[in-house]
């Protein structure tokens, strides 16, 4: 009886999740059915310039909030990865004051395009796309699917592997995007958004039940500190040094992200969009992605990345679980589908029509890429199988980029006459120096500083190496113009 019973609830899971992907399609389909294509970059990347600042926001938040913060930062089990969420309040407000009114001036599609207005050459944007493309192809994408992939099998059961649940959650986003492109992808997030930052707050409560409201006895008093000690993944000081340019990089340098924002009709409105995020990010976000990571402590001690399917499955009414789990593959899908979209854009009109020719119609283009990205993607998952915690690990990893691609906006939006070739090598050397801390063995520990605190030292010797670089290899004397640029002032090239 009781098989039978499991069988059944589990027939009803199934069942529940596969009608609301079917129910979120068909929303998107009916909402973008009337829409005209000409195949431009406009079209293809940017939504026709289309999008209200309900779908800017609606777009931001989930392709932010996927399985890499929900099963990741819950993976640490500990209220101290609020932060990454609580700061991203600085990254948005950067986006929406600084950098949505410079990307319409310049009538940008790719964040790349703004550093060769500020260059005086191309190379910088060439090198920075690139890297952008190679973050994606080898981080962003990969991750996402795997996190889904994790948490689908956590709650699922092992009946399938993780890597059949990622390849049906790639097929399904290169889906969106092929046929839909970013307007498809911002009108389905948004439609999802609704629905899983509902159910993630439901599951709040719910866990917070289950332990009769009482998740401090029991569980070890750094868990639930938000100050965190040295050797934490957030110590407290880090959110005074390089927290805050991290936020900026990732909220408003970052292809992934700032599209969104570009593809709404007027500055004003997708700076309301952008808004609408931040309050999200603020109100809703930081309680989701830590409660349900300590709750599943107290209840089944450390388990790392496997904490929030498992404590899903156990607070969550079989049909419940099954709404849940098409919210959060929802989830995967859209975060898959907008960086893939975001890298077809890189590579189209970054690349494409740059070294080979002019393209006649995104779509198509757009559909060979989306596939040859989707299957290295889905090739690279086996990779973060090994990880200890996702999330500390993609942290880490963008540092890599992070900050040596914020010093060249830095540079190119803070002073004139400074060649694109000095942008590039002051971006070489901070690639080469955090992936010494990185990766060279015993570096970090001769240094003695969080990688965060690392990421600071990076940003500000990239910085002083171009400028370096520009003067003594070069013979070019930077022009300091401060914040002139984001006040409407110097349209000349750095």
């Amino acid at each position: 009886m009781y098989g039978e019973q499991a069988q059944f609830g589990n027939i009803v899971q199934l069942g529940v999740f596969a009608g609301l992907m079917l129910l979120v399609a068909a929303l998107t389909w009916w909402k973008v059915r009337s829409a005209k294509h000409d195949g431009s970059e406009q079209d293809v990347f940017l939504a026709g310039k289309g999008l209200s600042w309900f779908f800017v926001a609606g777009s931001i938040t989930l392709t932010n909030l996927s399985t890499d913060q929900l099963v990741g930062m819950n993976g640490n089990q500990m209220l101290l990865l609020a932060w990454w969420e609580i700061a991203g309040f600085v990254g948005l407000m950067a986006l929406a004051f600084v950098f949505v009114p410079l990307y319409y001036r310049y009538n940008c599609t790719t964040v790349t395009e703004l550093l060769e207005r500020r260059y005086d050459g191309r190379s910088i944007r060439t090198l920075i796309s690139g890297i952008f493309l190679a973050g994606n192809i080898l981080i962003y994408l990969p991750a996402a699917l795997y996190s889904g992939g994790l948490f689908l099998q956590s709650l699922f059961g092992d009946g399938v592997p993780l890597v059949g649940w990622a390849i049906a959650l790639a097929v399904i986003g290169a889906a969106y995007t092929i046929f839909g492109g970013l307007r498809a992808v911002a009108v389905m997030d948004t439609f999802s958004g609704v629905g899983i930052l509902g159910l993630a707050l439901v599951i709040v409560f719910l866990a917070l039940a289950a332990v009769d409201f009482d998740i401090v006895s029991g569980v070890p008093a750094e868990r639930l500190s938000m100050v965190g000690a040295a050797d934490s993944p957030i110590p407290f000081h880090t959110l005074f040094t390089g927290m805050a340019f991290i936020q900026i990089f990732y909220w408003s340098t970052n292809q992934n992200i700032t599209q969104k924002a570009m593809a709404a009709p007027t500055v004003k409105e997708a700076q309301r969009g952008v808004f609408a995020a931040a309050a999200i990010r603020i109100l809703i976000v930081p309680p989701i992605v830590v409660i349900p990571g300590v709750v599943a402590y107290k209840l089944f001690g450390d388990v790392g990345d496997a904490a929030y399917g498992r404590l899903v499955a156990e607070v969550l009414p079989t049909w419940l679980s099954g709404a849940f789990a098409a919210m959060v593959a929802a989830a995967v899908i859209t975060t898959f589908s907008a960086v893939l979209n975001s890298t077809v854009a890189l590579y189209s009109v970054d690349f494409h029509e740059q070294f080979i020719g002019k393209v006649a119609n995104h779509w198509k283009l757009g559909a060979v890429m989306s596939v040859a990205a989707t299957v290295l993607a889905i090739a690279l998952i086996p990779l973060y199988q090994n990880a200890e915690s996702i999330i500390n690990l993609l942290q880490q990893l963008n540092g890599l980029s992070s900050m040596p691609i914020l010093s060249a906006f830095i540079v190119g939006l803070l002073f004139r006459n400074v060649a694109a070739r000095a942008a590039i090598a002051g971006v070489v050397w901070g690639i080469a120096l955090y992936g010494a801390y990185t990766f060279a063995d015993g570096f970090a520990a001769a240094v003695g500083l969080h990688y965060i605190d690392f990421m600071v030292i990076t940003l500000f010797t990239s910085v002083a190496a171009a400028l370096a670089f520009n003067r003594f290899a070069l013979g070019r004397r930077a022009e300091w113009i401060g914040f002139a640029l984001f006040r409407g002032g110097d349209e000349a090239p750095a």
